[in-house]
């Protein structure tokens, strides 16, 4: 009888058409990669399908089929990016009603703004999970192989489903709204800070604890080919309106964020400045420097013609003003997205 090593070649066929039929039950998921520490190596950026190659785990999770749309760190993602990387997940969620769920390989950096704006552009209610790693792949100790392989497991998993998009990492499951990354190099970076995780990727299972109560999906980007500049303004001691001056009349900015103190005011000086532009149209949102709590509402007292931002970090509130600026430019309907959204 011949024997493929030490296994009858009939048993041996048997085993591998068995193994076919068990991973094609599997759910299929869609990897989206841009590039990021994830898939980088001393060497240079890996294609994801390399890194999904050397996780054999993946195998009993989903089937997967990778699509590298642009491999660069999350330092470089652009808004153009955004709008490449969204336009190409609504189109494969239109097209393959068969995928289950999209996982996003990409960069720390950046990760939690690119997740908000796809939250709000992306139409489903399938999971969208990006991912992200700390550590380069090859490394001692890289968390680049587990995120990738939890993302998977929390894409394909049904309880994800109708959550919008989430941030998985460290065994952690955040909401794109509400996730920031706060450390530099360590693992357990990302944080939703007040808000809290939605949930966690343990051995046995995937567990959400909560879910999100803010909508998705608000903005539809098919037709915009560039969304309106909007720049952050960042609030300190002594800080006077030259910046702001500088960011309308020579950069262009079509709006601003004030990431201002955790008060969420500006200087005396700064407020002056916002008024006089506020008074010509272009809209400024007030945010919280410090990163937790909501910034309140206090023009009856102070008479600040601003819109504000809620609880949404500088860098959450610029996505959203550029999205909401492709509708309006009335500011009692940009304040309804920002208590919306």
């Amino acid at each position: 009888m011949r024997k493929i090593g030490s296994v009858p070649i009939f048993l041996a066929l048997a085993l591998g058409v068995a193994s076919a039929q068990a991973q094609d039950k599997l759910p299929l998921i869609k990897v989206v990669a841009t590039g990021g520490t994830i898939a980088n190596t001393p060497s240079g950026r890996l294609h994801a399908g390399e890194v999904a190659e050397a996780i054999p785990a993946l195998k009993k999770v989903a089937r997967l089929e990778i699509e590298e749309v642009i491999r660069v760190g999350s330092s470089a993602i652009t808004v153009e990016n955004w709008l490449t990387l969204a336009r190409r997940i609504n189109e494969i969620l239109a097209r393959e009603p068969e995928v289950k769920g999209i996982v996003v390989t990409h960069g720390s950096n950046t990760v939690e703004e690119t997740a908000y704006f796809l939250s709000l552009t992306i139409k489903t209610d399938k999971p969208i999970v990006l991912t992200a790693a700390q550590r380069q792949f090859s490394t001692l100790s890289s968390d680049s192989p587990k995120n990738f392989l939890q993302a998977v497991r929390v894409a394909a998993a049904d309880e994800a489903r109708g959550k919008g998009a989430l941030v998985v990492t460290n065994d952690v499951i955040n909401a794109a709204r509400d996730v920031s990354k706060n450390i530099s190099y360590r693992l357990e970076t990302y944080s939703s800070r007040d808000i809290g995780a939605l949930g966690f990727v343990d051995e046995d299972r995937v567990t959400f604890y909560r879910a999100p109560t803010r909508p998705t999906a608000a903005f539809d980007i098919t037709r915009i080919q560039k969304l309106p500049r909007v720049d952050i303004i960042y609030t300190y001691a002594g800080a006077d309106g030259a910046l702001i001056d500088a960011a309308i009349a020579q950069a262009k900015a079509e709006g601003l964020v004030i990431a201002g103190f955790p008060t969420g005011s500006g200087t005396p000086a700064m407020d002056e400045v916002v008024k006089r532009h506020v008074a010509k149209g272009v809209p400024v949102v007030m945010t919280n420097r410090g990163g937790m709590g909501r910034v309140i509402d206090t023009r009856s007292v102070e008479g600040r013609p601003l819109i504000w931002g809620d609880n949404l970090t500088p860098q959450k509130a610029r996505v959203l003003l550029m999205l909401a600026l492709t509708r309006t430019r009335d500011p009692a309907e940009l304040q309804k997205i920002f208590a919306t959204y």
